[in-house]
């Protein structure tokens, strides 16, 4: 029985993109945790050096572990104590997250 080649997922442009102008915006390096969505995909969130947070949504995981392969300054990552105290989020953010208030 032979092996078969694994082949290296093909990674959208526009999540190379994304990812790029996600770096050139919150520094030269970012932490990159990929996450398992289910049927919708994967989620390749973004902390950057300045603790800004960003995501790309991709295909999969082998998809998102393949956008960090290919996009120099992006940091494979875990949610541990490191990433997380990296991470910096603001009153908007805040404010946005929690969604609206009911009065």
């Amino acid at each position: 029985m032979s092996e078969q080649p694994t082949q290296t997922p093909v990674v959208p442009s526009a999540a190379v993109s994304s990812a790029r102008r996600f770096l050139a915006d919150h520094g030269t390096t970012a932490r990159a945790v990929v996450a398992y969505l289910g049927q919708k995909g994967a989620r390749v969130t973004l902390v950057g050096e300045d603790g800004a947070l960003g995501d790309v949504i991709v295909a999969d995981v082998a998809t998102g572990a393949a956008l960090c392969e290919q996009v120099e300054g992006l940091i494979p990552s875990e949610w541990d104590r490191d990433t997380t105290e990296a991470l910096t989020i603001g009153p908007a953010h805040r404010r946005r997250m929690a969604g609206r208030r009911v009065r």
